[in-house]
């Protein structure tokens, strides 16, 4: 048993948790703004995949003329296009006041289709995008070397912890989220607050996306997310819409899916049963932190 700690539990293993926890975290700090403004974001998921795809398409694209540089366009291209969808979700949600999970799941889908077209179009093939020559640059020392988006990732966490609680944004964000009359008789603007909050959900997500195709990988590869927008969901509600609460939620399940990794080399487990493991886990928590305290007026279209 102790060869197969040892053999599991290295700085590889270390390292391939530390990359399964950045877009979870990523991801369930949007949802988190986007939920305590009071709009449910289903999204998450679709908002991975479009942000990973614009982030490896803009990069390969400027790569000829921009070399080194264009991975950084492309993470910029990737929160730019995961603002502008998840906008999308927020027209529909705030200003037509349409079901927000069903917006947000026509995302989703839109996600598992449009993605193979444009690159049918671009590159005749619908299941991957051309390989960069380089992607995002690898900073740190040995296996422990990681793109810019891991810092960027844990250092959004004590941002938004910020944000939230010691902001005078924060507080009308908090408002909106639970009572949107009474701050909007405080004069908080309460569709305007939660327009910055989707779109700010679909830079972050975005940004987890970038991750996944050209800092983690070098090009967009059908099924990217791999369910991580679901599974930073599930973290959202089981961290109690807390900046510190998803973070250990996040560690939590990426350190479930960095072992699934590990364990599928050896024979302990079944690998049906290795591979489901972050899954079966991530709905067992759900079961366990029974009736979480959502936002009052999260789902809740705003009258006003």
């Amino acid at each position: 048993m102790d060869g197969l700690f040892a053999q599991i539990f290295t700085a590889a293993f270390l390292a391939t948790f530390i990359r399964s926890v950045v877009p979870l975290l990523l991801t369930a700090l949007g949802g988190l703004f986007s939920e305590r403004s009071g709009v449910v974001n289903i999204a998450l998921d679709g908002l991975i995949i479009f942000g990973a795809l614009a982030g490896a398409v803009a990069a390969k694209t400027l790569e000829p003329s921009l070399g080194a540089l264009a991975p950084w366009f492309g993470w910029l291209a990737g929160m730019i296009v995961g603002g502008l969808i998840a906008w999308i979700h927020a027209v529909l949600s705030i200003k037509y006041r349409a079901d927000q999970v069903i917006s947000g799941t026509a995302i989703n889908l839109l996600a598992t289709g449009v993605p193979a077209v444009i690159l049918t179009a671009l590159y005749q093939t619908s299941t991957e995008s051309p390989k960069l020559e380089q992607g995002l640059p690898l900073w740190g020392v040995g296996e422990l070397r990681f793109s810019p988006p891991v810092y960027f990732a844990f250092l959004v966490v004590a941002l938004t912890w910020y944000v939230l609680y010691r902001t005078p944004y924060g507080l009308r964000l908090r408002a909106t989220g639970e009572q949107p009359g009474a701050a909007a008789s405080m004069g908080v603007n309460v569709r305007r607050m939660r327009y910055s909050a989707v779109i700010l959900s679909g830079v972050l997500a975005g940004t987890a996306g970038v991750f996944l195709s050209i800092g983690n990988l070098d090009s967009y590869v059908r099924n990217i997310s791999a369910g991580s927008g679901f599974i930073a969901l599930a973290a959202l509600i089981f961290g109690q819409w807390k900046p510190l609460g998803v973070l250990g939620a996040t560690v939590l399940f990426g350190f479930l899916q960095a072992l699934s990794i590990a364990l599928g080399g050896s024979d302990l487990l079944p690998p049906t049963l290795v591979s489901a493991l972050p899954y079966a886990i991530t709905i067992l928590a759900l079961i366990l932190t029974g009736r979480s305290r959502a936002p009052r007026a999260l789902g809740r279209p705003y009258d006003g």
